[in-house]
């Protein structure tokens, strides 16, 4: 069994938060530092990146090894019979919705920012396929051109035929094992991005559950994503400010919106 990493602050009720990418907390503190005044923030690291471990070998992961490791966490943290506020995005949105269908009942209320389900679409094995070829990307010219190339696909701006010829230089394994975003490109997209949500556990805990997506995001595959998700099991959508990386580009506004939306004015 992994260690666990996670960092503690405030008080008041748990709020179990789970980064995107690689899971690397990079960019949070600023959100989590408003939310200490209401919440007793809980933000987990899946593999420790931020707590000595990145460098160190990684292979590819599977979302119910996170959603495990989430569950943990709160079984370190919660008194018993006690239950969390969630907050996952990207990659670690969809972790907490595996961890919503598997362990409804640790959970009060669970907010998923533009989990990158996308096999869920009517269009989804298109879309996985634009995954694979950010892998390709990625492993053949480099993190630049799979950048550039995740973007597009995320915005839906398909590149011209020159444009899929990726220009630039592969990472050696070193290089990769000190970028948390190579990881993220190497052994997380492509896993995290074919799992396919279980959508009747989803439908049954509906009431604690909201989709999101940024307002930035609106017309994109990730805002697509969300909404279709929030309809097809019966739970809330909330647009949040900024784009798919709203919690570092409007920390104090993205706080104050979560926190509106875990605990709505009058609860």
């Amino acid at each position: 069994m992994t260690d666990l990493h996670y960092d503690v602050r405030g008080s008041g009720p748990v709020l179990l938060v789970v980064p995107g990418g690689a899971g690397h907390p990079m960019g949070f503190d600023p959100m989590t530092d408003v939310l200490a005044d209401r919440f007793t923030v809980v933000t987990y690291d899946p593999l420790g990146l931020a707590h000595g471990r990145l460098g160190e070998p990684v292979g590819d992961q599977r979302v119910e090894e996170w959603s495990d490791g989430a569950r943990r966490v709160l079984d370190e943290v919660l008194a018993e019979g006690d239950s969390a506020y969630v907050l996952g995005t990207s990659s670690g949105g969809i972790a907490v919705l595996d961890l919503l269908a598997r362990h409804p009942e640790r959970l009060h209320h669970v907010v998923a920012h533009e989990p990158p389900c996308v096999g869920v679409l009517p269009d989804g094995a298109r879309q996985q396929a634009m995954f694979q070829e950010v892998y390709d990307t990625y492993r053949a010219a480099g993190l630049q051109a799979a950048a550039a190339r995740l973007g597009a696909g995320l915005t839906g701006q398909e590149p011209e035929e020159q444009e899929r010829r990726p220009v630039g230089q592969p990472l050696s394994r070193d290089q990769e094992l000190a970028k948390p975003m190579a990881l993220f490109l190497a052994h997380v997209l492509r896993q995290f991005s074919s799992y396919r949500p279980e959508l009747a556990s989803l439908t049954a805990a509906s009431a604690r559950l909201t989709l999101a997506a940024g307002s930035d995001s609106r017309g994109q595959l990730l805002h697509r994503t969300a909404e279709f998700l929030a309809e097809r099991t019966g739970s809330r959508f909330v647009e949040f400010p900024g784009g798919h990386v709203g919690v570092a580009e409007h920390p104090v506004a993205f706080a104050e919106r979560l926190a509106k939306t875990l605990v709505p004015v009058g609860d």
